[in-house]
C-alpha cells in the first residue's frame, strides 16, 4: 500500500479516535515527506520516503537517549510513543542471516579487500537496506567483515 494514501487513513482514524499522540506524530510525518518533496521540487519514490522515515526514527531515538540522560522522563515517553507509531510505517526488519549474506554478496560486487573500501560497499548496499535494517549496524557488519 502506499505509505501516503495509508498516512491519510490512519490521520483520519487518528482524529475521529481522538488519539493526539498519533495525529501528532501522523501529521510530522507526512509534513517531513511534503517537506522533502518541495525540497526536490518533485513527487518521493519508495525509497526517499523510507529514508525520511528513517531519518525521523533515528532522530527519535538519539532524544530518547539525550531526554533519558537529563532526566526526563515525560518526554522520553512522548518521544517513545511516536516512535513505536513511526515504525508501524516500516517495512518488516532483515534477519540478522539476511543482513550479512547481502553484506557478503556487496563485498563481492564491489570488489572490496580492505576497510578502505567499506564507502563502495556501503554506496551499494545502503539503498537496497534503507527501512529494512538499521544504517548503524549494518555499518558496523561491513567493517567487521572487511576487517577479517
Amino acid at each position: 500500500m502506499d505509505v501516503k494514501k495509508k498516512l491519510e487513513e490512519e490521520m483520519v482514524a487518528a482524529a475521529k479516535a481522538k488519539d493526539k499522540i498519533r495525529l501528532s506524530a501522523v501529521r510530522m510525518l507526512k509534513t517531513a515527506l511534503h517537506n522533502k518533496e518541495i525540497e526536490l521540487i518533485r513527487s518521493l519514490n519508495e525509497s526517499e520516503v523510507l529514508q525520511v522515515l528513517s531519518s525521523m526514527i533515528k532522530q527519535r531515538k538519539d532524544s530518547i537517549e539525550q531526554f533519558a540522560k537529563g532526566g526526563r522522563a515525560d518526554l522520553v515517553e512522548k518521544e517513545e510513543a511516536e516512535l513505536k507509531i513511526l515504525q508501524e510505517f516500516m517495512p518488516a526488519q532483515m534477519s540478522e542471516e539476511d543482513v550479512d549474506a547481502a553484506i557478503k554478496k556487496a563485498i563481492e560486487e564491489a570488489g572490496a579487500v580492505s576497510i578502505k573500501d567499506m564507502g563502495k560497499v556501503m554506496k551499494i548496499l545502503m539503498p537496497k537496506l534503507t527501512g529494512m535494517a538499521d544504517g548503524k549496524i549494518v555499518g558496523e557488519k561491513v567493517k567487521t567483515f572487511l576487517s577479517k
